[in-house]
């Protein structure tokens, strides 16, 4: 008899279900998931600037010749210095790849039309922006990021780089970040320095900061509003330099890039070129 329930009690127990934790508690409805995590700010006030005093602050411009239907020429000495401290001109991984990015250092009407566009084209783009563009634009910026776009560090008053102590450069990206952090909750991942003028010390702080600085391998004249030429004009500086892994570096206050920007992306897709984030930057 004792044997009969013990082996019941065996036959019962087997067949029991297993028990399965607790699933965590679902998140709200308006929290927004991030198929990455987003980084952490990394504060001015943790750096240890007396590392920086055996790197160079030789003030350097970025420069390169352009070449139809193919990569630039850049200096075999800055290429190596880029590829040490996390920094980029183009995706050497991605053939047919294009990375569409905008410099915001004052708004002239056309960020709303370019963003539409990006929409309506369903093209992902990186802005790189000021501290007074924040400030005055910040409707223009939260839907930027709404949309899916990267906002990234154009530092906060627009100053060479090369030409700041560490700390003061540092402070120039931590504060501009700060702001972005207030308006939106979220970190900047992407630097790109004033005026494409850098040190090795600049690269080396904006890794330590957290950074991916980012260059480009195309760009024009475009910059001055009072020398625009028009939206065919935009249309035949940028086409015929378009190259695998490019980034596509357009200044937003250009008429003639807003007016332009939908044929060059039709133009591009044509080609079979394939519009990336930054976020995809040396990915598969």
């Amino acid at each position: 008899m004792f044997a009969a329930i013990l082996i019941i009690t065996i036959l019962i127990a087997a067949c029991a279900p297993i028990s399965q934790p607790s699933p965590e508690p679902p998140l709200p409805t308006n929290t927004p998931v991030s198929a990455t995590p987003q980084p952490t700010a990394v504060p001015a006030d943790t750096i240890d600037y007396s590392l920086y005093s055996s790197l160079s602050d030789k003030s350097v411009s970025w420069g390169l010749r352009k070449i139809k239907n193919s990569e630039p020429e850049i200096p075999l000495g800055e290429q190596s210095l880029l590829e040490n401290y996390d920094s980029y001109y183009m995706d050497k991984t991605r053939p047919k790849a294009l990375y569409l990015t905008f410099d915001e250092g004052y708004e002239n009407g056309y960020t709303a039309q370019i963003l539409d566009i990006l929409k309506e084209c369903s093209v992902p783009a990186a802005f790189f922006v000021t501290g007074p563009y924040i400030k005055t634009e910040a409707e223009l910026v939260k839907r930027m990021v709404a949309e899916g776009h990267i906002v990234g560090n154009h530092t906060v008053h627009h100053p060479n780089l090369a030409y700041l102590s560490p700390e003061e450069a540092a402070n120039e990206l931590c504060e501009l970040d700060d702001s972005f952090f207030e308006l939106t909750g979220e970190h900047m991942q992407y630097m790109r320095p004033p005026e494409g003028t850098y040190s090795q010390q600049t690269l080396a702080l904006a890794q330590d900061l957290g950074y991916k600085t980012i260059f480009w391998s195309f760009a024009y004249k475009d910059w001055d509003p009072s020398r625009q030429k028009g939206a065919a004009h935009a249309f035949s500086e940028v086409t015929p330099y378009l190259h695998d892994g490019a980034i596509l570096l357009l200044h937003a206050v250009s008429a003639d890039n807003a007016g332009a920007l939908r044929d060059i992306i039709e133009y591009a897709r044509s080609e079979g070129y394939e519009f990336r984030s930054l976020d995809q930057l040396n990915q598969p």
